[in-house]
């Protein structure tokens, strides 16, 4: 048997996926996603066990695109000649997306009382470690990727705009940090 409309699967993560940002995971229900997909409410529990489910499974695809965006990252740091400048380009660049922002940081939140969430949520911080390892210390990577959170989270939820040049030079002082990193 096949479903009518082989595309309504995709649509409801869609719509999860658009709706954690504006309502954070709290504020999702199975009639606020049907609504925004345009689907029948049943049909969210039809392919979800229920909203957890229909959750993580949203999430799940956000931190997929967290890896993608960092391989993205990861690309861009080796063909730049200034670490601490490109990463700062980066990071301005990443603020572009609110909706990822808010998505990541919403992520970070339920891991705190979801312990099968903590993977996921693990998914920016670890892999910009990663990101940054081959260049400078794996002390000065994890500095830096808690300086970076920090910065994001206060962008969000500030009025101070961040730009390239107010994050330069502490990312500078960061990547300084530690041991050489490791050989190639």
């Amino acid at each position: 048997m096949t479903p009518r409309d082989p595309h309504r699967r995709r649509r409801i993560l869609d719509a999860t996926r658009a709706l954690i940002p504006r309502h954070g995971i709290a504020g999702i229900t199975h009639r606020l996603v049907a609504a925004e997909a345009g689907v029948p409410v049943g049909s969210t529990t039809y392919y979800f066990a229920d909203l957890a489910d229909l959750t993580e499974t949203a999430l799940t695809e956000t931190a997929a695109a967290t890896r993608a965006a960092l391989a993205e990252w990861a690309g861009e740091l080796a063909a730049g000649a200034d670490l601490p400048a490109t990463l700062a380009a980066l990071t301005t660049g990443y603020l572009d997306h609110p909706e990822q922002l808010l998505t990541v940081n919403e992520l970070y939140l339920a891991a705190t009382r979801h312990p099968e969430l903590r993977p996921l949520a693990r998914v920016w911080f670890d892999g910009l470690v990663d990101v940054l390892t081959p260049h400078i210390s794996p002390t000065a990577a994890r500095a830096i990727a808690m300086y970076l959170d920090g910065v994001l989270l206060h962008a969000q939820s500030g009025d101070t705009e961040i730009d390239t040049t107010s994050l330069t030079a502490p990312l500078a002082a960061l990547a300084a940090l530690g041991d050489a990193p490791p050989a190639a």
